[in-house]
């Protein structure tokens, strides 16, 4: 216990910056996973690793050893438990632009832009509607955190303010721009014709075509929102890490997507 007092007072800058760097690693963890089954599990790691860490200071030997074995050989488990949220976090490292501070930072939400613009979602979701009636198929890709960068050159890069006119015409059924999925960033509509990666699990139900399990496969390699219009069906389908978002109506549909966004 001794001890435990002496390292309290020897605490220097460089202790501080280590607590504050791992607070924030902590944090950026718990949002990727927040909302997801995994999120139980990183609460569990969090709750074992600090027993295991009073433990030490107490200096209970059998306890302390038996909980540091289970941290120890469980970081391999983890690492397959939380594939899909190690994925989002290395992509949105990898696709930030180092050479831009302020748009690195942005990436991370450590700033946010003074005046930037705030997506519309009730114009998205007015246009999916009005897209619904005419059973016009649509896929609509909205950017969070991660940047979507990498996708663009797969389509058309754009710079058009969203309305619901530009959506609906983009998805007019003889518009050359109606194939593949928009990505909207800051109301923004940043590209169009984009080809997004296809989930092609078995486990995904018959009734989702291709233009869902890309929905699916996008928001499960990033933390992005997809929204799919049927063209069969005229249904509007929300996607989120993976998973269909379950709504009862557009005004739930439209508060869950700006919650996510915000």
């Amino acid at each position: 216990m001794k001890e435990l007092f002496d390292n309290i007072l020897n605490f220097s800058w460089i202790d501080i910056v280590d607590v504050v760097l791992v607070a924030l690693l902590l944090y950026y963890v718990y949002k990727l996973v927040r909302g997801t089954v995994a999120i139980n599990i990183f609460i569990g790691i969090v709750i074992i690793y600090v027993i295991w860490k009073i433990t030490e200071a107490l200096q209970m030997q059998l306890l302390s050893n038996i909980l540091g074995g289970f941290i120890s050989v469980g970081m391999f488990a983890l690492i397959v438990v939380f594939q899909q949220e190690l994925r989002k976090f290395l992509l949105m490292i990898g696709s930030a632009n180092l050479g831009s501070r302020r748009k690195f930072l942005n990436q991370l939400k450590f700033l946010k832009t003074e005046g930037a613009s705030t997506t519309d979602i009730e114009t998205i979701i007015a246009a999916c509607n009005k897209m619904a009636t005419s059973k016009t198929g649509a896929l609509i890709v909205l950017e969070r955190n991660n940047s979507l960068d990498f996708l663009v050159n797969t389509g058309d890069a754009m710079n058009i303010k969203v309305t619901q006119p530009i959506i609906e015409s983009i998805f007019f059924k003889n518009s050359p721009l109606h194939d593949g999925a928009i990505i909207i960033e800051n109301n923004i509509v940043k590209a169009t014709r984009v080809i997004l990666p296809v989930n092609n699990e078995k486990t995904i139900p018959q009734r989702f075509g291709l233009r869902h399990r890309a929905a699916v496969g996008i928001t499960q390699r990033t933390d992005a929102i997809a929204l799919a219009v049927s063209e069969e069906t005229g249904q509007i389908s929300c996607f989120k890490n993976g998973e269909f978002l379950p709504f009862n109506d557009y005004t739930e549909l439209i508060e869950l997507i700006k919650k996510d966004l915000d």
